[in-house]
């Protein structure tokens, strides 16, 4: 396929700073992988010369594949294509003299930074209750993409005083577990250009051209990185699109856009507007939504593919019918062969909502598979296993250490390692795990008489176990040092219990040994490497006939032919947290459009009147966004109810249903459901179905008023209404948002 002229102006731009904001679906890959083969064979810039990065291995698997298609694998030897994180970590394994770290420094997973914040609260007597090791991990993490060391850590509450001082004690922890979380394969990396002028002008002088994909997801230290790298020759070719910016919640600034054009002095800016993947309906929708946010570039996002169908809205009863209606339809579509259930994906705002989808896709046997649930490396035992090869390679690493040494069990109780660490502390420069190796002297070791024999046995014998596989790992491939372990330890008797889940658990633990063979020739750093970068969009298989369940941050980059946007309910999305915070607000809508972009031909929109949440139900209203889509894009129907054909209204609920007589069957992307648009409106104020209403109860509890729930935690009370017998009460709850309770079955505390 040639490219299109806006296409074709990005691919041969000149040199200097380059951005191409590239709406969805527009080929920026293409883009990107021309523009990298253009410099090499028309411009006669070396492999070696180029620097590509992006967010996903999968995308730099396609982008590498593309570019050795184009112009030959010979051509593109040396190019550093990669992801933001693996450049880095290639970057300070080269570098590491100028780190306080030895060069087999291991890289911490979440579960991993959870147990070091956790170790750093204990040592500091902090209750872990009130300061949850989660929520302190995301003031660190936050501070670490804003590039903010500990000692700058701001302080205004007495809450950033404690998390300052875990935060200074878990950088001390990492460094002497010889490991760096994810965010420090950034962090550490832009420090080290910004203040080692010799290693920044290496690499700034290497990379004569710099290629950025996603550019609107950065953060502020890969930003920082971004400039110092292009700062000798400013070559610098930038494709994103603030309108796709949806993991703020992670570090990503859409502002590095705006940064970007101050910061190069005006680069040539072009836009990508024709989109290869929807249908125009589709994509007036999303431009209806999207254009009602500020500080934007605007595109006319435009498709040859034709006009297609409308939108299909349903409004469910409840929570329970929607995912009902949405098995219902995917078993519709496929069985009238206009679809597979690989074209079929079902998008959340949240990953709770994937329970009742869940449970309809089992009852409807529908073929499934939920993108952000537990993922292979997350397993226990590959977990286990990945631990063992993480000790062996890096002694210093006590989170593996304290995960190991009793699986399988071996008699070394919490008493004998609280006694490990203890003595090690008490050893000059040693580590629990260099104290093993000691140990494996038995009675020989100084350390011997430092234990009771009850513990000094054990501990000896693991020691000589781990002295055994340090030395072994010197002559052994890695798949051999796999097997020796495992033989060693017995844990295909540990697994193997009889059950099948023991059977499956001994399957991912081959898997994973699987993977190890293909590292035989390459060394254990790139297996632990490529194990610890892998992310849940790499693990997607291809070729499984099977619908998609995923979060709408999970689907940043995907497509597919028929997109289910469940929950569009006002305090689902947009989230009740962001109806006070204007820029929050703009980030729900930015997420809310990438949703609508990810489909192909045909769209639907569902939300319901009710749902249960948090033991309680709530009545909800429709989201506010749905206002943004024009009438003559979208048709509605309400679905019949099960096991006959007859429509349900939800009239009684004091509901506006949409029309009744519309047929929610998609037949193919040429036809189209026939339809009456009626008028949309905002939902009436719910009240009682049916009959007099009771006699109002006196209201108790006034505006205002703070109050305690016992499972929701401290709350403020928005109103309160006589019920009949009892009162509701709406209430702002800080951990789940707002909730309306009865009064008599509630027992709330009130707080002054």
């Amino acid at each position: 396929m040639s490219l299109n002229p806006q296409q074709n102006q990005a691919v041969t731009a000149e040199d200097g700073p380059v951005l191409v904001l590239a709406g969805p679906g527009s080929g920026k890959t293409r883009v990107l992988t021309q523009r990298i083969a253009h410099l090499i064979s028309q411009k006669g810039v070396r492999g070696y010369q180029i620097l590509a990065v992006t967010f996903t291995n999968k995308a730099a698997r396609e982008m590498k594949e593309r570019v050795e298609n184009l112009i030959g694998p010979q051509f593109a030897q040396g190019l550093m294509l990669g992801t933001f994180h693996s450049v880095c970590a290639r970057i300070l394994r080269r570098e590491v003299m100028h780190l306080p770290y030895d060069s087999n420094f291991v890289i911490f997973d979440s579960d991993d930074q959870q147990v070091v914040v956790k170790r750093a609260l204990k040592e500091l007597n902090i209750d872990d209750k009130r300061y949850r090791p989660r929520s302190v991990h995301g003031y660190i993490s936050n501070a670490k993409n804003e590039l903010i060391s500990p000692d700058n850590f701001p302080t205004t509450t007495y809450r950033d005083e404690v998390v300052k001082r875990v935060y200074a004690r878990y950088q001390e922890l990492l460094i002497e577990n010889n490991a760096m979380d994810f965010d420090d394969l950034l962090v550490v990396t832009a420090r080290l250009l910004e203040e080692n002028l010799g290693v920044r002008e290496k690499y700034a002088e290497r990379f004569h051209h710099i290629l950025v994909d996603e550019f609107q997801d950065t953060n502020m230290a890969q930003y920082t990185l971004i400039k110092h790298l292009a700062s000798v020759h400013k070559n610098i070719f930038c494709v994103g699109d603030s309108d796709q910016s949806v993991y703020a919640w992670r570090g990503a600034d859409y502002r590095n856009l705006r940064r970007f054009e101050k910061d190069f002095n005006n680069p040539e800016i072009i836009l990508l507007e024709q989109n290869y993947r929807s249908k125009q309906n589709i994509l007036d929708a999303a431009m209806a939504v999207i254009k009602q946010n500020t500080n934007r570039r605007h595109k006319e996002l435009f498709s040859d593919l034709g006009t297609g169908n409308k939108l299909i809205y349903f409004e469910a009863g409840n929570d329970y019918e929607e995912a009902t209606y949405v098995a219902d339809t995917v078993l519709q579509i496929t069985s009238s062969g206009a679809a597979r259930f690989s074209d079929c994906a079902v998008m959340y705002r949240t990953n709770a909502q994937s329970r009742l989808l869940e449970e309809s896709f089992l009852r409807a046997q529908i073929p499934h598979k939920l993108v952000g649930a537990q993922r292979f490396y997350g397993r226990r035992e590959v977990k286990d296993v990945i631990a063992y090869l993480r000790l062996v390679h890096n002694p210093s690493d006590q989170v593996s250490l304290a995960r190991i040494i009793g699986v399988p069990r071996r008699g070394i109780g919490k008493k004998a390692l609280e006694t490990l660490y203890q003595v090690a502390r008490e050893a000059s420069n040693l580590t629990p795990g260099a104290l093993l190796l000691e140990l494996s002297s038995g009675t020989k070791s100084p350390y011997w008489e430092k234990f009771t024999s009850r513990a000094a046995s054990p501990l000896s014998n693991f020691g000589k176990l781990f002295a055994d596989w340090r030395a072994s790992s010197e002559i052994l491939t890695i798949s051999e040092l796999f097997d020796k372990i495992l033989l060693d330890i017995g844990y295909a008797e540990y697994l193997k219990d009889g059950t099948e889940e023991g059977e499956d658990r001994w399957e991912n633990v081959m898997e994973l040994r699987r993977m190890a063979e293909e590292f035989d020739e390459r060394s254990m750093t790139e297996f632990l490497e490529t194990v610890a970068l892998i992310s849940d969009q790499d693990t997607l298989s291809e070729g499984q006939d099977a619908a998609t369940l995923l979060t709408l941050h999970a689907a940043k980059g995907l497509e597919y032919g028929v997109v289910f946007i469940v929950g569009l309910d006002d305090g689902i999305l947009p989230h009740s947290r962001t109806f006070d915070e204007p820029e929050e607000m703009e980030e729900e809508r930015r997420l809310f459009y990438v949703g609508i972009t990810r489909a192909k031909n045909q769209l639907y929109l569902l939300r319901a009147a009710e749902r249960r949440r948090y033991g309680s139900t709530d009545w909800m209203s429709e989201s506010r966004f749905l206002d943004d889509i024009p009438d003559n894009l979208i048709i509605g129907k309400t679905r019949a109810s099960s096991g006959t054909s007859r429509e349900k209204s939800y009239s009684w609920m004091g509901k506006s249903s949409r029309d009744s007589k519309s047929k929610t069957r998609w037949t193919s992307s040429s036809s189209k459901p026939s339809s009456t648009s009626a008028k949309r409106t905002r939902p009436k104020p719910f009240g009682k179905a049916q009959g007099k209403p009771a006699p109002a109860k006196e209201s108790t509890y006034r505006m205002g008023t703070r109050i305690r729930h016992p499972e929701f935690g401290d709350g403020i009370i928005l109103n309160s209404r006589g019920d009949g017998d009892d009162e509701i009460v709406t209430i702002v709850f800080e951990s789940v948002g707002i909730k309306r309770l009865a009064v008599g079955v509630v027992k709330l505390e009130v707080l002054g």
